[in-house]
């Protein structure tokens, strides 16, 4: 049986790649996207959800969320991603609409709604996931666990000590990491092990159809100063088509939200020092040349 699942994101590059892994999978049952501002405003990254999903014809809902963090101003990612979030590819307008439903709404009713419980694949800033958490409580029972991209144990990409997820709305993700909800969390540590060269894109170019070529141009972007960049949002989704592909190790991790040098900081106790609750299962290692197969064949399997 598939894993129903919801992806909140901000796409976003990898977002795209994490999202069309997910659709092409028989092992998942994608029963919604939800969107919340990170790479870039809300208005653009729900607009690149509904492009995508129209771009290979795949009719599910996305629901608009948070336009801003909890608390702070929105940082964005317009060095990484480009003006438009996708690195400049256009995908044409999409055919079907924005949902009707708040993010939080689409999100207590799918989940509440489910005979299984809902796994929620986040891949952008966490405060869609806290606003849920604190506003429908009565979900928690019905949610499997959650599969994050965000974090590092060892330094930082939006600052030396943090990431850019878990940067943008620290308050937002200390409070999802506190809530007792199982997760699993993919970060820098090991999505900076899947990097991705001139002949990865190129095998995807490849393909020959069109998602294959949209997906190429996108990564183009990532490459344009002659650098590989790293595939990071997908390990959240490749996780749960194959666990196997990571080494994970349960840890406790706390969020930083007050450091002046350290705000966003996710201090991961991979030696139990402290000797607090591991409440994470935290990935450490990939087997990169697996994960990157299993994006190749799933973007194959697309139109």
């Amino acid at each position: 049986m598939s894993i129903p699942i919801i992806i909140d994101c901000d796409p976003g590059i990898d977002d795209a790649l994490a999202i069309l892994l997910a659709i092409s999978s028989d092992e998942l049952d994608l029963k919604l996207i939800t969107t919340c501002a990170g790479n870039q405003t809300s208005d653009k990254i729900t607009a690149n959800a509904l492009k995508l999903v129209s771009y290979v014809g795949e009719e599910i809902e996305v629901a608009r969320g948070a336009r801003r963090p909890l608390i702070n101003e929105l940082v964005l990612a317009e060095v990484a991603h480009g003006e438009t979030g996708f690195g400049g590819v256009e995908l044409g307008e999409p055919h079907y609409p924005e949902s009707s439903r708040s993010a939080l709404e689409a999100m207590r009713e799918t989940i509440l709604s489910s005979p299984q419980k809902v796994t929620i694949v986040a891949i952008g800033p966490l405060t869609n996931i806290a606003l849920l958490i604190k506003s429908h409580p009565e979900v928690i029972e019905n949610i499997d666990h959650l599969s994050i991209m965000g974090g590092a144990c060892y330094g930082g990409n939006r600052t030396p000590a943090a990431e850019f997820n878990i940067y943008v709305d620290p308050d937002a993700a200390k409070i999802v990491f506190n809530s007792g909800i199982p997760i699993t969390m993919f970060g820098l540590d090991v999505t900076n092990q899947i990097p991705m060269y001139k002949e990865d894109i190129d095998r995807i170019r490849h393909i020959g159809n069109k998602t294959g070529t949209a997906v190429a141009g996108m990564l183009d972007f990532y490459f344009r100063d002659g650098r590989a960049d790293a595939m990071h949002d997908p390990c959240a989704v490749a996780h749960l088509i194959d666990p196997s592909l990571f080494t994970v190790t349960p840890c406790n991790v706390e969020v930083e939200t007050k450091g002046e040098f350290t705000r966003g900081m996710t201090v991961v106790d991979k030696e139990h020092r402290m000797g607090k609750p591991k409440n994470v299962d935290v990935a450490f290692e990939v087997d990169r040349e697996r994960i990157l197969d299993l994006l190749y064949h799933a973007i194959e399997n697309l139109n």
